[in-house]
């Protein structure tokens, strides 16, 4: 509500109390506010005719709301990302936000086990075929390394005879 239609309600209100008889309750003033009136209810003539309690509404207890951008909750993003190959060879890069912590970090197939074990079962699943086809994998190529060997050992043995 701005002053002059302050003035122009006390002038109204001043030509319908010549006009009309005394009333304990101003009609003018809850006709033009009727959100105010609604919201305080005058126990008295005296308190309901004050324009102070008009201009300036009396202040609300309590902090006021005001819509914040913070969340309640502060969350971390970071991003652990673990990649292996068909040897077996696993390694582990981790983002903070944007900024790279760790990159290229070499770990070992247990530990990429054990931690999918801890976090859950679907992941324990895949992650555990891809590491038994890298173990079947190495041990074809042990032993046909085995049997490279014992070639040479052969080849050794003749030329020594």
């Amino acid at each position: 509500m701005t002053v002059d239609a302050l003035t122009r309600t006390d002038a109204v209100s001043e030509e319908a109390a010549t006009e009309a008889p005394v009333d304990s309750t101003p009609q003018a003033e809850t006709a033009e506010a009727p959100a105010e009136a609604k919201t305080e209810t005058p126990e008295t003539p005296e308190t309901s005719t004050d324009e102070n309690a008009v201009e300036s509404p009396k202040p609300k207890r309590g902090r006021p709301k005001v819509a914040t951008t913070a969340k309640k909750t502060r969350t971390v993003e970071l991003t652990l990302t673990v990649t292996g190959t068909a040897d077996g060879e696993w390694q582990a890069e981790l983002k903070n936000g944007a900024k790279w912590v760790a990159k290229g970090l070499e770990i070992p197939a247990a530990a990429v086990s054990r931690a999918a074990k801890e976090l859950h079962a679907d992941l324990s699943g895949p992650i555990d075929e891809v590491i038994n086809a890298a173990r079947e994998l190495q041990a074809a190529k042990v032993a046909q390394l085995e049997a490279e060997l014992e070639k040479a050992k052969l080849a050794l043995a003749e030329l020594d005879a």
